[in-house]
């Protein structure tokens, strides 16, 4: 059997990383484009300017807050007058994504800087290309991972923990949807089933976040780096993110796409609607009752949803419930990857039951 992994090409991580990036960057030229958030530029632009300065000249442009096509075309003028030979991405998922889709256009290496550890996003080659009004658009595949993908963990412990908590969130997903891809000999996001070294490292992302994430979550509310908050880092990070390109994605995230459908949720982030999606997963694949109690204690432990009032659906009608049941389940999906027949009632049972024994939990 033919398989394939992909991976970023260079992963660094650790406390004031920041002052490695002009060393880093210098790896790929000498002249580059910073494309920073207004987070980023307000409050960490001088640290870039810094560590960049002697080692590569470095333009430092403000994100104008969308991925979008117009906003690609902004930054193509300008870089197609100062000609860099790198371009770098610091802040949010949507200027990451933007950074991305730039490199890609103008076919030179791209260097990742993420400044909040809520999504496996920073190492993927993928952009989600939305309107200028920030409704979505397309999915852009790269033809690569990042170059480089630069961690400051300091960075990420002064974000709020929810954040934190919610990357713990899309990170439980990696394991579960990882291993019923390789039941099912399913594809990952190259097209291919994964290597045995996938799975394996969504397995111990999984173990990671088991064993650190309450001493991390302690930490990263105290706004400190600790070795726990290190391992949650990286697992939230770099192995959730080989975990579910190179693993396989299922009925967590698909379930999660169905929750899109219903307004009541969009206040709620990626991971915290991926983590009942986990919870719902684990019911539709009769999972064994440790496993199940494993979950659901890691997720009360960290202040993860376990019920459907957790992001917004204290009473949703069993009707809603079903339309967005009937969006995960919609062909190409990827929870039919799972390795079992799934519609759209099995799915709404399954987000029941979750719920039912998410208040359960609660009230004992």
């Amino acid at each position: 059997m033919l398989t394939t992994a992909i991976f970023p090409s260079r992963y660094v991580q650790g406390r004031n990383a920041l002052e490695q990036l002009g060393s880093e960057l210098a790896r790929f030229g000498s002249t580059a484009l910073a494309l920073l958030d207004p987070f980023a530029d307000d409050h960490l632009g001088a640290v870039v300017a810094s560590a960049c300065a002697g080692q590569i000249d470095c333009q430092r442009v403000r994100f104008a807050g969308e991925c979008c096509d117009e906003e690609i075309a902004r930054l193509l003028t300008m870089a197609c007058e100062s000609k860099p030979q790198v371009v770098l991405g610091m802040g949010g998922g949507k200027a990451l994504d933007t950074a991305k889709a730039l490199a890609y256009e103008l076919g030179v290496p791209v260097a990742i800087v993420p400044t909040l550890a809520s999504s496996d996003a920073p190492c993927s080659a993928l952009s989600v290309i939305y309107t200028a009004s920030g409704e979505f658009k397309r999915y852009l595949v790269l033809p690569r991972n990042p170059d480089l993908v630069l961690v400051d963990s300091q960075v990420i412990a002064q974000a709020p923990a929810r954040f934190l908590v919610s990357g713990m969130g899309d990170a439980l997903a990696t394991w579960f949807e990882a291993e019923d891809c390789r039941i099912r000999g399913a594809a990952n996001m190259t097209g291919r089933p994964g290597p045995r070294t996938a799975h394996a490292l969504a397995r111990f992302c999984y173990d990671t976040l088991l064993q650190y994430g309450p001493l991390a979550l302690q930490a990263c509310r105290q706004q400190v780096v600790t070795p726990a908050l290190e391992h949650v880092i990286e697992a939230n990070t770099l192995l959730s993110g080989l975990g579910f390109e190179s693993g396989g994605l299922a009925a967590a995230h698909a379930i999660h796409n169905g929750f899109t459908a219903l307004p009541e949720t969009h206040h709620y982030w990626h991971g915290e609607k991926v983590a009942f999606g986990v919870l719902s997963m684990l019911m539709l694949r009769d999972s064994e009752p440790a496993l199940i109690d494993e979950v659901y204690d890691f997720c009360i432990a960290i202040g993860l949803p376990v019920t459907l009032a957790d992001i917004g659906l204290q009473d949703v009608s069993d009707e809603a419930l079903l339309r967005a049941a009937e969006l995960a389940c919609a062909p190409g999906e990827s929870i039919h990857n799972e390795p079992f027949p799934v519609d759209a009632r099995s799915v709404l049972a399954a987000m029941r039951t979750a719920d039912a024994e998410g208040r359960r939990r609660k009230v004992a």
